[in-house]
């Protein structure tokens, strides 16, 4: 819990300028960034290309670039990070894909068990769970929130709740309701 503390407190200080707070922060982030970019390459395909490091190395740079943003709390720097890992991936699948010329070996990362209904993990095109991603964010964008927030940064319903301000109950609401309608859209 103090290191959460020491987080947001030095998140606080490197929004208003103090250079001396980001050099402190980057080891405290460092381990959990690099925990977020492993789960996500888990179970990424032998052949991927994208590795852990240069994952997160990729996300902190655009995460340093980001100087407009006032940081209230070590989970809204997390959700922020698991967004910016989700394009990072998307596009470098993206790239793969063009690569391919076809694409019939497109990158598939499986979502994990939760995200399914049925409850039996399948592999996902990332490029099409961000796809229908997208087009839940014109129905529901905080369903969209509430599904970065679980699935690309492990938060719990209690902190996915915390950072979006609003009640655990509409977290677990949204989380069900956003999972139903991913599962219709991924298994058409």
């Amino acid at each position: 819990m103090r290191q959460s503390h020491n987080i947001t407190k030095l998140l606080r200080e490197w929004s208003d300028g103090n250079r001396d707070a980001l050099d402190a922060l980057v080891p405290l982030v460092y381990t959990e960034l690099h925990k977020q970019a492993a789960r996500y390459l888990r179970n990424e395909r032998k052949d991927n290309t994208l590795q852990t490091t240069a994952l997160i190395h990729e996300a902190y740079i655009k995460l340093l670039d980001q100087t407009e943003i006032e940081w209230q709390s070590r989970t809204q720097f997390f959700a922020f990070a698991a967004k910016v890992m989700r394009h990072i991936l998307v596009d470098h699948a993206r790239t793969k894909h063009r690569e391919k010329r076809g694409g019939a070996d497109v990158v598939k990362v499986p979502l994990e068990e939760a995200m399914m209904i049925l409850g039996d993990e399948r592999n996902i095109d990332l490029m099409a769970l961000d796809e229908a991603l997208n087009r839940l964010a014109k129905i529901d964008a905080q369903q969209v929130s509430v599904v970065e927030l679980r699935y690309f940064s492990g938060l719990s319903l209690e902190e996915t709740a915390d950072v979006l301000k609003i009640s655990r109950a509409t977290a677990a609401r949204d989380w069900a309701m956003a999972k139903a309608w991913l599962h219709c859209e991924l298994t058409r």
